[in-house]
């Protein structure tokens, strides 16, 4: 029996990678049985929940912000990235453990700290965006990395704490790995401890967010209720865009306090990044490093590269600390610590917050069916 080849109009014509087939063709194939669910009428009430969670792999707070935004308690965070967990303990409340996750010791002093902070009450979820840089595009994938079996050390937490809700993020590359089997495995690994459990494609930009960066999100529950994903609160395409969020700091003074501090580049330099069209990278051999974003469109995807930040659309110079931080929807009042290179990193491993506070919506809107 010969098997049909799979047909995906969107792409003919397109100078997609290898990888970026392979993605389409494995998510292609999933069965698609996810339920949506309208957050817009929430988006900006900033209604207090009792809901709970905890932040694994929080960096300097993507998600636990996020979570905030939507009415969620966070009563914890937990990394070992020093300056991002100076960042996290200066724009929240709540406590942030230090340590490296795979040390029983450093599990010991979450839970020890979970326990204090919720004073009796029941942790409702766990949430973490656990690393990625084994599963990005960029690596070799390979399922051997190290770094792709951290979600076990989420899985040992979850197992232990017991949430009702889980809510984990990666790169979408994730889902093609191993033709699809890692994603596989980490639904059944979470199925044996109770959880269904589904993952799924959201875009930030879908999300009030002025960057087209796409993640695969799990979301579980054990409590039998349905699993929701948030709907775009985007209406008539009107996506908000690079101009829409950084305009106005074009002529703004450096600020090193609200991390608003231009590279100096060379006139040569200078010149180079003018020519630079939108959408294009500087070095044709590190097409994801040196971009320039695109100004009436959602930014291209804000990662660190080892100081091979964003170019900015109309001058010549990368993005300030601030850019980047306005493009990942991190609000102005979230201040950044650490030299700007680690701030940098900071944010470029970040989770949008309007990301997490729209799954944080959507889970709010699981617990209330009946």
């Amino acid at each position: 029996m010969t098997k049909a080849l799979v047909h995906i109009p969107e792409l003919h014509n397109n100078n997609y990678t290898f990888f970026e087939v392979l993605d389409k063709l494995c998510y292609k194939n999933i069965n698609h049985d996810f339920t949506f669910t309208d957050i817009s009428k929430e988006w900006n009430t900033g209604k207090k929940t009792d809901l709970t969670a905890i932040d694994l792999f929080c960096g300097c707070g993507g998600i636990s912000k996020g979570l905030e935004m939507a009415g969620i308690n966070v009563v914890a965070g937990l990394d070992f990235f020093k300056e991002a967990g100076e960042t996290y303990k200066n724009n929240f409340n709540h406590k942030f453990v230090y340590g490296d996750i795979t040390k029983s010791e450093t599990k010991q002093a979450l839970y020890d700290t979970i326990k204090q902070e919720l004073k009796g009450r029941k942790l409702n979820i766990v949430a973490g965006g656990f690393p990625c840089q084994g599963f990005s595009m960029s690596g070799k994938r390979d399922i051997d990395d190290p770094r792709n079996k951290l979600y076990l050390e989420a899985l040992d937490v979850v197992k232990t704490l017991n949430p009702e809700f889980v809510f984990l993020e990666n790169v979408k590359g994730l889902l093609s790995m191993d033709g699809g089997k890692v994603k596989q495995r980490i639904l059944e690994d979470f199925k044996n401890i109770g959880y269904d459990m589904q993952a799924h494609i959201l875009s930030s930009a879908e999300f009030d967010t002025p960057q087209k960066r796409e993640r695969v999100i799990f979301i579980g529950n054990r409590i039998g209720k349905k699993i929701l994903y948030p709907q775009s609160i985007i209406k008539n395409g009107k996506y908000k865009t690079t101009k829409d969020a950084i305009e106005d700091l074009m002529n703004k003074k450096e600020d090193k306090v609200f991390s608003h501090i231009m590279t100096k580049h060379n006139k040569e330099m200078q010149d180079r990044l003018m020519q630079v069209q939108e959408g294009k990278a500087l070095y044709s051999n590190y097409s994801d490093a040196w971009k320039k974003c695109p100004w009436n469109e959602p930014s291209c995807t804000i990662k660190e590269n080892h100081g091979g930040v964003n170019i900015h659309p109309k001058l010549p110079r990368v993005l300030t600390v601030r850019e980047c931080a306005r493009i990942q929807s991190f609000p102005d009042n979230f201040l950044f610590k650490g030299t700007k290179s680690k701030q940098l990193v900071q944010i470029g491993n970040a989770v949008p917050p309007n990301l997490s506070k729209a799954v944080g919506l959507s889970i709010i809107k699981s617990y209330e069916q009946n």
